[in-house]
């Protein structure tokens, strides 16, 4: 597999991404959780799953995904799409289902994909603020990052909203944490990470990885995400027909990420969060076999599952 490119080869120990990757989840989709019998044929008991609410879906897909893997002995963590959301009702609802049927104690609240809200959440700060969360015992909180920026949002605004998110934590009961969308480049996050931390950001981060999958595949999520310096990458790459079809690994990255993050005992990265692009089993057993350390590095940088 060829590996992603990163920043300038660093030398790193099995250790260090061991230890990089000891936490880590994985997402899945309502449509691709339809395809697995049975999530204890790919994941340990206890793993972090995200599910997603995708626009213009029903809500109650993603509480019956989030039932299946907490019936399957793992830790469902559902995304509250807040510009998705009629009303404060209908957030009561999904919440206590949630809390009732998949027994959820963590929750990733974001914006959601949609230019304008349905109903009457314009931002993440706002399902934030209504202490719902708080009424249906679900006290960890995850928020989205954007160390690339986004199309959506100026970086003014960003940064004005990971400071109320960084207040909000520190006067309510939340334990909060960013977790930010995939990245190729682990320069870009790692400046991201010292950036947002001199202004004043405490929360832990959960870094988004691309699972193992094809230029053609990164190509078509890298489009829809908008991502900068990533796209630009992914995008040189598509235009070689040849390797639109080359499986492309993860490894650089990881292994970059993991030796940045062990010579800055102040960083806030603390988590792995897979993306399953090429496939959630093929992911699944990709950072299973990374945080076991079942891996030998290269002498160019990276390393190449055992």
């Amino acid at each position: 597999m060829r590996r992603l490119k990163g920043i300038t080869k660093m030398t790193v120990t099995i250790e260090e991404i061991k230890q990089a990757v000891s936490q880590w989840s994985i997402e899945v989709t309502p449509a691709s959780a339809a395809k697995i019998d049975s999530f204890c044929n790919y994941l340990d008991p206890g793993t972090t799953v995200n599910v997603t609410f995708l626009p213009g879906s029903d809500p109650m897909d993603t509480v019956l995904v989030a039932e299946r893997l907490h019936n399957d002995g793992m830790c469902p963590v559902p995304h509250i799409a807040a510009r998705s959301l009629r009303d404060r009702e209908q957030l009561d609802d999904l919440l206590a289902a949630l809390a009732s049927r998949a027994k959820v104690k963590e929750v990733l609240v974001i914006g959601g994909g949609v230019d304008k809200p349905i109903g009457e959440y314009a931002s993440s700060l706002e399902v934030l603020e209504t202490g719902l969360l708080q009424k249906h015992k679900i006290f960890t909180v995850g928020v989205a990052g954007h160390p690339e920026g986004s199309p959506d949002i100026s970086e003014k605004n960003i940064g004005e909203a990971l400071k109320l998110k960084n207040d909000l934590a520190k006067k309510s009961e939340l334990s909060m944490y960013i977790e930010t969308q995939f990245c190729f480049d682990a320069a870009v996050v790692l400046d991201w990470e010292r950036r947002v931390r001199r202004e004043g950001n405490e929360l832990p981060i959960r870094i988004g990885i691309p699972g193992p999958a094809t230029i053609k595949t990164l190509f078509r999520f890298a489009k829809i995400s908008g991502i900068g310096p990533s796209m630009r990458f992914i995008s040189k790459q598509a235009r070689n027909v040849a390797k639109l079809v080359t499986i492309q690994s993860p490894h650089m990255l990881i292994a970059n990420l993991a030796k940045g993050m062990a010579e800055d005992q102040n960083c806030l990265i603390e988590h792995f969060h897979f993306y399953p692009f090429g496939g959630f089993g093929k992911t699944s057993e990709y950072a299973s076999s990374v945080a076991s350390g079942s891996i030998a590095l290269l002498p160019k940088g990276g390393f190449d599952i055992l």
